[in-house]
């Protein structure tokens, strides 16, 4: 038989032993750490979304619109919003709806609109929730390849004006342009 090893208070045999070991190991041993299973994502700061809301407003501002500027996150959860000096009240609903959607549905909200007035068995998209505007304005925010947020600009004389100032938002902080090809 195999040797015993002494313990206080009696001997411990070779199973004995593996199992002590195997006891002060952990649960850690036989199952994968909860960390491990966590997802790695990007996040979007919020001194991007404030820099981003404010190269729109900027931009804007120059062709004398008057605008508000919303940034959320992947979620859709707001990140900065700025209402220039001006503004019409609708415009903060106006941004922020545009933005969540563009984030929610990972596409620039001209497309959206474009894709549903093609396809009219998509108008319900419109009623997913009241957060939805599919209008032009929203743009989604890509930064290395991975969707982290979007920023909404509602306003302008125009909705193609919208997306320029969306536009100038993602050019500040170095995001991908996904502003829909003009027509």
């Amino acid at each position: 038989m195999g040797r015993a090893i002494q313990v206080s208070g009696g001997k411990l045999g070779r199973v004995g032993v593996v199992a002590a070991i195997l006891l002060m190991a952990g649960p850690g041993l036989f199952v994968a750490n909860a960390a491990d299973e966590l997802p790695k994502e990007s996040v979007l700061p919020v001194s991007l979304a404030g820099k981003a809301a404010q190269a729109a407003l900027d931009f804007c501002k120059k062709d004398g619109y008057r605008v508000s500027a919303s940034v959320v996150d992947r979620a859709g959860v707001l990140r900065a919003m700025l209402r220039a000096d001006g503004a019409g009240p609708h415009t903060v609903d106006s941004s922020r709806k545009k933005a969540y959607t563009s984030a929610s549905l990972r596409r620039a909200t001209t497309d959206l609109a474009d894709m549903i007035a093609k396809q009219p068995a998509l108008q319900a998209l419109r009623e997913m929730n009241e957060s939805i505007l599919m209008v032009g304005g929203g743009l989604p925010i890509e930064i290395a390849g991975e969707v982290v947020g979007a920023i909404g600009v509602g306003g302008a004389p125009g909705t193609h004006l919208d997306d320029a100032c969306a536009e100038a938002g993602l050019d500040a902080i170095g995001a991908a342009s996904k502003m829909p090809a003009a027509k």
